[in-house]
């Protein structure tokens, strides 16, 4: 069976935040989630009683010849094991697609504002949903010890740049 491209609408684009595709210091900026015009506000009604959202983004900064297909270091750090291409969360994926969970702050119209969404300005959205606790993962998390030191300064306030 051969695969055959699947077509996503895009329902909004990340408004404000960051910029430069930086790898680190992802914590502590507000952006906006503005919806496109064809979705109407009562697509989000009762979303402001949840303190999070799952973003589904595509990322439209890079392009396929980024896409890897083998094992490589992440952040091509030699310190760190190569792993596959589905274990990396970044832009050399086949589909280019990230999910983020991003605090919300408030809603305005079909604006949503929010706080950690780690996307820059112009980011396309293809989907989002309220975070239900019941739907995380299950059970342990686990994961190679490495991992932790690999992303320790993602989360620090971007003003520490």
């Amino acid at each position: 069976m051969s695969p055959k491209p699947v077509e996503v609408p895009v329902i909004a684009e990340v408004v404000g935040g960051h910029k430069g595709r930086l790898d680190d210091f992802k914590g502590g900026v507000e952006s906006i989630i503005g919806r496109r015009p064809e979705y109407p506000e009562e697509t989000l009604q009762g979303i402001e009683e949840f303190s999070h959202l799952q973003v589904t983004r595509f990322f439209n900064f890079g392009s396929p010849e980024d896409v890897v297909l083998r094992a490589r270091s992440p952040r091509d750090n030699p310190d760190w094991p190569a792993t596959g291409t589905f274990v990396h969360h970044n832009h050399r994926r086949p589909a280019r697609l990230a999910t983020s969970f991003p605090r919300l702050l408030r809603v305005e119209g079909r604006d949503l504002h929010v706080a950690d969404l780690d996307a820059d300005d112009g980011t396309l959205v293809v989907d989002l949903v309220a975070v239900f606790k019941e739907f995380l993962p299950r059970g342990t998390v686990t994961q190679p010890a490495w991992l932790s030191e690999m992303p320790k300064d993602y989360w620090r306030d971007a003003a520490g740049r």
